[in-house]
């Protein structure tokens, strides 16, 4: 008997409206899965830590120009150090930047936007992905959560130079420090790192480098088909997970661009 048709796509969160090879990636699991049944898993990399990956690019209402928007954050060790999933949002970006979004989207995407609470990064692009019913039956599974990151393989007994990411205490903050040769670093920018007091930690704290990270998705989503974007098939090492099919996205116009409609 054939397995039952497992349909994954994965992102971290991708702008406060999502970009649309988000959304690309989100209809072509939805097109693969009118052909052969199945269920459809959403594999959200919360636990990633670059707020360069949330920069929000919409196009102003009468020049048509583009401008790009991102986060701000209570502070500045969030901003270059914690997991997406613990960078809480300014209370006074929120605000302003609702008032600005008037010059860029309609009034009922500003209220959507509004009336979405100003949490931490990956709850809030979550909720407004929601809001847009990007996600109806779709199963969501999030790398920040701590039952998952249990049942996940083990990435503790890796060789040194891959290393992981565990997201451990630091100056009254939480931050995703790289385990590499035994020790936590944070990477400060081109060659400089720096190096944290060594700490215990358990696997509920440990989070996969890009080069694990499809097999250590893989030991806890099961997925029998893959939607890959294109950044993704450059670098995806799928012997990691042979048993999948993968299946490139289907392109999409102005790829990086933000998607701020209720589909």
């Amino acid at each position: 008997m054939c397995p039952i048709p497992r349909i994954a796509f994965g992102q971290q969160p991708s702008g406060f409206f999502p970009k649309r090879f988000l959304l690309s990636k989100i209809l072509s699991a939805r097109a693969l899965q009118q052909k052969i049944g199945g269920t459809i898993h959403f594999f959200y990399h919360d636990a990633d830590h670059d707020p360069r990956e949330t920069r929000t690019t919409l196009h102003h209402r009468v020049t048509g120009k583009p401008h790009t928007l991102n986060f701000e954050f209570e502070n500045k060790l969030q901003r270059k150090f914690s997991p997406l999933y613990l960078k809480r949002i300014s209370p006074n970006w929120h605000t302003h930047t609702a008032q600005a979004l008037y010059n860029y989207l309609p009034k009922g995407s500003v209220d959507l936007f509004a009336s979405t609470a100003p949490t931490n990064v990956a709850d809030f692009c979550l909720e407004i992905m929601q809001k847009l019913n990007f996600l109806q039956n779709i199963e969501i599974h999030r790398s920040s959560d701590p039952t998952l990151r249990a049942a996940a393989c083990d990435l503790s007994g890796e060789e040194p130079h891959e290393g992981f990411f565990v997201d451990v205490p630091y100056e009254h903050e939480i931050v995703r420090a790289r385990f590499d040769n035994g020790a936590l670093l944070l990477h400060e920018g081109g060659t400089s790192y720096l190096s944290l007091e060594p700490a215990p930690f358990k696997k509920e704290q440990i989070s996969p480098t890009r080069d694990s990270r499809l097999r250590w998705m893989q030991s806890v989503l099961r997925c029998t088909h893959y939607i890959a974007g294109m950044g993704e098939q450059a670098y995806l090492d799928k012997s990691q997970a042979p048993d999948i099919t993968y299946i490139k996205r289907d392109a999409i116009e102005m790829p990086d661009e933000a998607w701020a409609e209720v589909l």
